[in-house]
């Protein structure tokens, strides 16, 4: 009995052996597509030159807080456009290289409203809005579950290697006292250190004719970042140039305020005016504890594939 049923079970994988590799497998193809990704696994955002990632609320007097709440987040919400070349070496199993052009939702990473920051009275109120911009590598190994009535459905996994990106923070307030008013806005844009994510996906492709096909897929990638420097290339008061110039509202206007280098660690030997104030050389990079983001989102990727 034993014998027989090895036997057949043996006589049914050679069937579906057979079955399988006289199915035409597809060389190469090549994909192009969009995506729209939602956050997933928020987080708190850094700080931001120095403010806590909370939004404020300040009373008339400037000074007493009516409100605070700590602001969350991921950059992995956005959208993402994409052309992928992939490979099978068999009708069953394939790889993918796909190359990617990411641009986040704004999300507000710092925001105060009414708080009293100098005599006068001076009253500030404004935001911090962070948007990442990224270009990655995504390998990935690819297996195809079969064709029934033009639909295949597969599932990929791989890795997401960004070669290029920044995280821009945009920073507007509004100063107020008997003086005037005066507006001001800074671009500070911050490169990461090398990374390496995590990406999966189903889909499915819909044969449209002998080489083009519908497809669809859903995917989850999670991967983070941390700063490797920053630098502001933007400040204005009221439109006007002021980055090399100090002013009531920024009276640093120092190569060192204007540029800084993240590091895992400031001691007495850092560039930091927290722990070497004596040695501080305003005409370096300023040493700061390397922050943290989050880009880890779910995507709901439809486009065209074209198969050689």
């Amino acid at each position: 009995m034993k014998k027989n049923l090895f036997l057949l079970g043996l006589l049914v994988c050679s069937i579906a052996t057979m079955a399988q590799t006289s199915e035409k497998p597809e060389s190469w193809y090549f994909k192009l597509g969009g995506s729209y990704f939602i956050q997933t696994a928020a987080a708190e955002f850094p700080t931001v030159s120095g403010s806590l990632p909370n939004t404020d609320v300040y009373g008339p007097d400037g000074t007493t807080l009516i409100s605070r709440e700590t602001n969350h987040g991921s950059f992995g919400q956005g959208f993402r456009t994409g052309l992928t070349a992939g490979y099978r070496f068999t009708p069953r199993l394939g790889v993918e290289l796909g190359f990617n052009y990411f641009n986040s939702a704004n999300k507000t990473m710092v925001e105060t409203t009414h708080r009293l920051v100098a005599a006068g009275p001076t009253f500030a109120t404004g935001k911090a809005v962070g948007k990442l911009e990224a270009y990655d590598l995504a390998p990935a190994i690819v297996l195809f579950l079969g064709e029934t009535h033009g639909f295949e459905p597969y599932t990929k996994v791989g890795v997401i290697v960004p070669v290029h990106g920044t995280l821009d923070i945009e920073t507007t307030r509004t100063y107020t006292n008997p003086a005037g008013t005066t507006e001001t806005y800074s671009k500070d844009v911050i490169k990461p250190n090398p990374t390496v994510g995590f990406t999966a996906a189903l889909g499915t492709s819909y044969k449209l004719g002998t080489h083009i096909s519908l497809f669809a897929e859903v995917e989850y990638r999670n991967f983070t970042v941390h700063g490797k420097s920053k630098e502001t290339e933007i400040y204005t008061e009221n439109g006007v140039d002021k980055l090399n110039t100090p002013t009531a509202f920024r009276q640093d206007a120092s190569y060192s305020a204007s540029h800084t280098r993240y590091v895992d660690q400031i001691n007495t030997t850092s560039n930091s005016k927290v722990t070497n104030a004596a040695g501080f050389d305003n005409t370096k990079a300023t040493d700061d504890i390397s922050s943290y983001v989050g880009i880890s989102g779910l995507g709901f990727t439809f486009g065209l594939k074209y198969s050689l």
